[in-house]
């Protein structure tokens, strides 16, 4: 009996000691709390581990009290966390504010004399290279183009594409996966219903990927899956929430 007992203690030990040394939790949009966000970006900078959040924006990551950990997502500001216990957590990014206020233009007028030549000026000679003016060669000139800042911009409107972009596929998915679009396909009600669409809210990927996306494909697909689950998985623990210092 002793014996047994013993190796059941060797087994199970790992398992515990890993258990300690990781943390889980769940990373929501700021402004809507409810909503969970995939993909977010969870660094350990203590350890330079790193993992994704998954659909239903958890993530699991190997740490130890003490450590810190970074959360980062593309139009979102970048969070820390320092870990003082190894409970779940709940973590809300705040969203970059983007918007770019209207210019309008009710009228314009050009100066005439902009577009007329300057008659101080004197006239110019471009010379070619090793005394070859004038004997068949092209007249090209030669020069360096200054490029200054042009770069930053391009890199900033890239950015502010791509978040225009992302919120034109989440406010998509926000008007067609409602409860009422759930509910009439699959027939799920109450809590049943809400974990169901927190697991599995259509990626953003997938739905940028598929044009026009199949909600009714996915939706039918996604819940097939969610029958084939335990009973006991087929639910989203709820997290604390995170005390104020």
């Amino acid at each position: 009996m002793l014996r047994k007992l013993f190796l059941l203690l060797i087994l199970v030990a790992p398992l515990w000691l890993m258990a300690q040394n990781s943390v889980s939790g769940t990373v929501f949009d700021f402004d809507n709390s409810t909503f969970p966000l995939q993909y977010v970006k969870v660094r350990n900078l203590s350890n330079n581990q790193l993992t994704l959040t998954k659909a239903a924006g958890q993530f699991s990551i190997a740490a130890k009290l003490g450590d810190l950990l970074e959360f980062s997502f593309m139009g979102y500001h970048t969070d820390t966390l320092y870990l003082v216990n190894l409970s779940p957590k709940t973590i809300y990014l705040p969203g970059n504010s983007t918007a770019l206020k209207e210019v309008q233009i009710v009228g314009s007028k050009i100066n005439p004399s902009i577009l007329s030549p300057d008659p101080l000026a004197r006239p110019y000679k471009r010379l070619a290279p090793d005394g070859l003016q004038g004997k068949g060669n092209n007249d090209r000139a030669g020069g360096l183009l200054f490029n200054l800042g042009y770069g930053k911009y391009k890199r900033q409107q890239e950015k502010i594409r791509l978040l225009e972009e992302r919120d034109r596929f989440q406010t998509e998915i926000n008007e067609i996966f409602t409860e009422a679009y759930v509910s009439d396909l699959v027939k799920l009600k109450g809590q049943d219903l809400k974990d169901f669409m927190a697991m599995y809210r259509p990626p953003e990927e997938l739905v940028k990927s598929e044009r026009p996306f199949n909600y009714d494909l996915y939706t039918v697909k996604a819940y097939h899956t969610w029958l084939k689950l335990p009973p006991e998985q087929r639910r989203i623990v709820p997290m604390p929430m995170l005390k104020a210092n």
